[in-house]
């Protein structure tokens, strides 16, 4: 792709459009930041069953399943409906569920600031 053509593509035009790995990538931070502070960390997958709807998400036993659609979507969207189904997978009320936005909205900065997934570590952006 030219230059000319790069500078017309719709992920510089909106800024942020989201790719399946940058989902991936972000899926990988949260679950494991909610890991990290003993909460259940749920698993991601794109785009949800239910037909018309951005997010869902199935509770499976101890864990859940958040379902985010990506296509058509700015980043910064889709970043607020994996937060959000953090938050929704683990039952969170105020003032807990309020510090889990924040701070989560804080490691998601580190992924807008670029617009390819961010500073995440090379080992993070691995498939197992």
């Amino acid at each position: 792709m030219s230059d000319a053509e790069t500078s017309r593509h719709p992920r510089f035009i909106m800024g942020t459009m989201p790719t399946a790995a940058d989902f991936a990538a972000a899926a990988r931070l949260f679950t494991a930041e909610a890991r990290r502070r003993e909460l259940v960390g749920p698993s991601f997958r794109c785009p949800p069953r239910l037909v018309g709807v951005d997010r869902s998400i199935r509770r499976r036993g101890d864990g859940a399943i958040v379902s985010v659609r990506l296509r058509g979507r700015p980043w910064a969207a889709v970043l607020a409906d994996m937060i959000e189904g953090v938050v929704v997978a683990n039952r969170l009320d105020p003032p807990r569920s309020d510090r889990l936005r924040t701070e989560l909205w804080e490691l998601a900065a580190r992924i807008l600031e670029t617009p390819s997934v961010g500073p995440v570590s090379e080992a993070e952006r691995r498939v197992a």
